[in-house]
């Protein structure tokens, strides 16, 4: 498999990117669950640092993932969509991108920053984005919250359309985004 994107399939740099991208904001939800689960405790201090961090990793991936995407050729589906579809698409990763992909780790920086925490990415010191303000972490709080109650309707839109697309359309839309068998 070809390791850059072709006019019939994604490369593997850009499946691996999509799938471990996936696989991050899944433990991300996750540990902010788990977080939320524990109280105040140790563990629920870990989940929380584990969850910052997994979501900068997003940004990160997130910002090697874009330039990629406008620099190769998305693969075509076949067979093509109709208009609607193809709108509905593009909203919908733009949402994806936009809102859960770059706001929300910018948001949970930016929180962090707020609230007067000292921010590490895997042990590297981040600047803060923010002086200590309490009112504005409270603010930064209910914008990233709302955006993540988002993202659980954007996530699966994303997912169940695939699904649509292989098992009711029955075009290459998934097919694209798999592992190639040999």
């Amino acid at each position: 498999m070809a390791w850059l994107n072709s006019t019939a399939r994604y490369g593997t740099l850009s499946l691996a990117l999509h799938w471990l991208t996936a696989l991050l904001i899944v433990a991300v939800y996750a540990l902010m669950h788990v977080h939320e689960a524990l109280g105040r405790t140790p563990a629920a201090a870990t989940a929380e640092l584990w969850h910052s961090m997994l979501g900068l990793l997003v940004l990160l991936l997130t910002l090697i993932r874009l330039p990629l995407r406008f620099m190769q050729p998305a693969p075509a589906i076949e067979p093509p969509l109709v208009q609607w579809q193809h709108w509905l698409s593009l909203a919908t990763h733009g949402a994806l991108y936009v809102l859960i992909l770059l706001a929300m780790p910018i948001l949970g920086w930016l929180l962090l920053s707020a609230e007067g925490h000292d921010i590490s990415f895997f042990g590297l010191p981040l600047p803060a984005l923010s002086a200590r303000d309490p009112a504005r972490a409270e603010t930064v709080k209910e914008i990233h919250e709302t955006i993540g109650n988002i993202g659980y309707a954007l996530i699966a839109l994303h997912t169940a359309a695939a699904l649509y697309h292989h098992y009711v359309l029955r075009d290459n839309t998934l097919v694209r985004m798999l592992l190639k068998r040999n």
